[in-house]
């Protein structure tokens, strides 16, 4: 059976506020863990009004904390906006905490506008081509002291040495990525959510190239989607209007909080922006428990995909829990046992 996981961006509604929004994050956590969920990966956006999840190593430790079985990771770390070195620290402190729980997912965009990138590069090498190349094969090569003896960083070791890197997986929107990660053999999450790009061809291009490697012997391949289920078809629809709306307005390079089902249905849509809906309802599974479990089963089967990653940006945190246990259901996730919470050492 194909595992089902949650992708949490934080999202903050009208009238709501960011700092909410984070602690939403970690009562969902709760929430997905005595669930069954697999994984729960937190994103990284900037300068966005509608999304508070900015610093995901920093919530993967409060999350983390907070629930025993999910494997919870980042979804991803932009690596162009972050030492290679930073990033290895992080997340080997994360696994030292966490042993065994935390996935390191590594994107390659900036998650943010371009001043804004510059703004978190500004004491870093901004280049005008892309690097994120450079970037991961700096932290494959420090990860593993692949730099020899007559390199400056040959002696450098992330901190603490003794702990290994968790998991790293790849995060795209193309072929681009699909390849790369088969090429390292890592493992590779597809964001059907917003990719323009067929998922079937990137899944199945990463599944017939995949490389083993000291990590990962064979494919892991996540497909990242969004999913809004509630008791009804109509009720579905109703809170996926958010959705619909969140989507005209960011054509429109408007980011603002996501607004109520109420404000989104009485939204005067012109014609282009419902032919947009349209198309990007194409990407969304919206309806009731059986509707989207069998939207979900033929996107699992048709990608291949080894885990399903459910993202839900409605409006309403109560909702989107509700629409996560219904998914459970009826997928039949079996409610796991406790893992135990390791022990801080003991002082002196």
């Amino acid at each position: 059976m194909t595992s089902l996981s949650i992708l949490d961006l934080s999202p903050v509604p009208a009238g709501g506020s960011a700092a909410q929004s984070l602690r939403d994050s970690i009562d969902l956590a709760r929430h997905a863990d005595a669930l069954g969920y697999r994984r729960y990966w937190l994103a990284e956006h900037h300068n966005l009004p509608n999304i508070a999840s900015s610093a995901p190593d920093i919530m993967i430790g409060q999350i983390a904390a907070a629930t025993r079985n999910m494997h919870i990771g980042s979804g991803g770390v932009m690596l162009p906006n972050h030492a290679p070195l930073t990033v290895l620290e992080r997340f080997k402190v994360l696994e030292a905490l966490f042993p065994g729980r935390i996935d390191l997912g590594l994107g390659r965009a900036p998650g943010t506008d371009h001043v804004t990138s510059i703004a978190l590069r500004r004491r870093q090498d901004i280049r005008d081509e892309d690097d994120f190349l450079d970037r991961l094969q700096e932290l494959l090569l420090l990860s593993n002291d692949g730099y020899p003896k007559d390199h400056p960083f040959s002696n450098v070791h992330a901190m603490p040495n003794d702990v290994p890197l968790p998991p790293i997986f790849l995060l795209g929107s193309s072929d681009y990525s699909a390849q790369l990660a088969a090429q390292i053999g890592a493992g590779f999450s597809f964001a059907h959510h917003f990719a323009g790009h067929d998922a079937v061809h990137a899944m199945r291009l990463y599944r017939d190239r995949f490389k083993p490697s000291q990590h990962l012997q064979a494919p892991l391949a996540i497909l990242a989607t969004a999913a809004v289920v509630a008791e009804t078809a109509g009720e579905a629809e109703r809170l996926a209007s958010t959705i619909d709306l969140n989507f005209v307005r960011r054509a429109k390079g408007v980011y603002a909080p996501l607004e109520s089902p109420e404000v989104a249905l009485a939204y005067d849509y012109s014609p282009m922006d419902r032919e947009r809906i349209a198309k990007n309802r194409e990407r969304l599974a919206v309806g009731d428990p059986d509707m989207v479990k069998a939207r979900l089963t033929e996107l699992a089967q048709a990608t291949q995909a080894d885990e399903i990653m459910i993202t839900t940006m409605i409006f309403d945190h109560e909702a989107r829990k509700r629409s996560y246990s219904l998914l459970a259901d009826a997928f039949s996730l079996a409610s796991p046992r406790a893992m135990p919470q390791p022990q801080p050492a003991a002082a002196g």
